[in-house]
């Protein structure tokens, strides 16, 4: 059985996607861009601001899915300029406590809307 998760507190889909799908205990989070979900507005003032608002997003799809970001076991980063690779890091590592998950940070030549970052997440129930 699998279980699609829309909600208010993350971004729309800008494509045929769901936000997340739920199944058999796992959720897997579709790449999250720093579109802020209240205003439309993408936040690209700085790389540590873009980065809060996709982490903001992606706890909010795990927390919908009644998971919190301890459950999350594997995230993809995504970026287009691997200098700011320490920064993405910084706040990254406020949205977790203790044992960190598996993770991958790839540098791309674009992401959907110019964004400088996007990342997804694999999270897992009774983690």
């Amino acid at each position: 059985m699998r279980e699609i998760f829309s909600i208010p507190g993350a971004p729309k889909p800008i494509g045929p996607y769901s936000q997340a799908v739920k199944a058999n205990g796992t959720l897997y989070v579709s790449g999250q861009i720093p579109l802020n979900p209240q205003t439309g507005d993408l936040v690209l003032d700085s790389i540590e601001n873009a980065t809060h608002r996709v982490m903001q997003n992606i706890q909010a799809l795990v927390e919908e899915a009644g998971m919190q970001m301890k459950h999350v076991v594997k995230m993809s980063i995504f970026i287009k300029d691997m200098g700011q690779f320490s920064q993405i890091n910084n706040v990254y590592a406020q949205y977790f406590t203790g044992d960190f998950p598996a993770r991958e940070t790839v540098q791309v030549a674009d992401l959907p809307m110019g964004v400088p970052i996007e990342i997804s997440c694999i999270a897992i129930e009774n983690n």
